[in-house]
């Protein structure tokens, strides 16, 4: 195991009616809170009416419309309302997209050494000493955005998707109440369970690293998903399901089983191209690619695949790699089980140049050696995308 250092600072508020207590984890001496959501959903479902009561001695400044995938150029213009209206804490009603949306215009507020793009290009997360704080209250359970500092953006203006993150970004508190999953729809469910379960193979499907527990805490998550999947899309107002479920997708990406291990990202940053050019929901993009990353990089990974493969899915017959490659196959039948598509035809026909696209992309970024060894060249890049059409 790896020598490391976690800390995280958030303080997670779990269980039913916790929504209406959201007033108490907010400081006194906040006077302008920016309430930030996405399309509606909401207004819908009761949770914007809980908010606001509970806010009702408070001044309230709303800022809706963030995108499924959220655009730099939406955030800018919350900054510009947040200046205008003096804004001293944000609250962030929504899942991952909002989340993330609020981690930029947190640091973004305060930042005028130049244009708060640059934040993301060039890596000034963490490095920015100023940030309004925030908290949230999760309404889709997915990103495990709630309990990091990590955050995603795209620029609409240049097609990019990109990630940050830094110190100042983590939520001061979350709110988790099951009572939300059950006005979700199935595909955001289904996307949620994708997510959440391919978050937990990038820090897990890499090489043995000499830490059992890490090991051992991402396959209950992973195990837990496989049993609950089901349940949740069935029947998503059982709290005590959805509850297990939003735990699941916190637990996923809260920094606690990427500790003294490698881990690969590699699924991400390429899915997040597919994202940025043909607006395929991001759970799906990793389901399209995370199997055939898996091939490609097959004897870097053969060892974490064959005990994932047993310890999960119980594949036992067969050497390490007869294992290894069941492995891969039971991964994407789960995915088909749930009805997700995992080929990148399946959702766009102007794919011809997609994986030019991808390279070319991150050859301009530098982006030259992906992976827990840094070893996916741009040639495996393209392998890996091409065999995903």
């Amino acid at each position: 195991m790896k020598n490391f250092e976690l800390w995280n600072p958030t303080r997670l508020v779990f269980g039913e009616n916790r929504i209406e207590e959201i007033n108490k984890y907010i400081p006194a001496d906040a006077k302008n809170i920016m309430v930030l959501f996405g399309g509606g959903s909401v207004k819908k479902n009761g949770i914007y009416d809980l908010v606001h009561t509970a806010l009702k001695d408070r001044n309230v400044v709303d800022f809706g419309g963030i995108e499924a995938n959220p655009r730099y150029e939406t955030i800018m213009k919350a900054r510009e309302l947040a200046i205008k209206e003096n804004v001293d804490f944000l609250l962030a009603v929504g899942g991952g997209s909002v989340i993330d949306a609020t981690k930029l215009l947190c640091v973004a507020i305060p930042f005028t050494e130049s244009e708060p793009w640059d934040i993301i290009k060039k890596g000034l997360g963490k490095k920015v000493t100023e940030a309004v704080p925030f908290g949230t209250i999760l309404t889709l359970p997915a990103t495990g955005s709630e309990m990091n500092s990590g955050s995603v953006v795209t620029r609409e203006e240049t097609k990019e998707k990109l990630a940050f993150g830094g110190p100042l970004c983590f939520p001061k508190f979350s709110i988790l109440d099951p009572r939300v999953v059950a006005s979700l729809p199935q595909r955001q469910i289904v996307n949620g369970i994708t997510d959440a379960f391919t978050h937990v193979l990038e820090q897990y499907i890499t090489y043995p690293a000499d830490a059992p527990l890490q090991d051992r805490i991402a396959e209950g998550v992973l195990q837990t998903l496989v049993e609950i999947g089901p349940k949740v899309i069935a029947n998503p107002g059982d709290s005590t399901v959805a509850g297990n479920f939003m735990w699941c997708c916190t637990m996923a990406l809260n920094g606690l089983i990427q500790q003294g291990v490698p881990t690969d990202w590699a699924t991400h940053m390429i899915g997040h191209e597919l994202t940025a050019l043909y607006e395929i929901d991001h759970a799906r993009t990793l389901a399209i690619i995370g199997p055939n990353l898996y091939r490609v990089m097959f004897n870097n990974k053969k060892d974490k695949l064959a005990q994932y493969g047993e310890r999960v899915w119980g594949i036992t017959e067969g050497n390490i790699e007869h294992r290894a490659q069941a492995t891969i196959e039971r991964t994407v039948e789960f995915f088909h089980s749930m009805g997700i598509d995992t080929k990148i035809s399946d959702y766009t026909e102007d794919y011809a140049e997609v994986a030019k696209t991808i390279v070319d992309r991150f050859a301009d970024r530098k982006w030259l050696g992906l992976g827990e060894r840094q070893d996916i060249s741009l040639e495996k890049v393209q392998e890996i995308v091409e065999m995903s059409i």
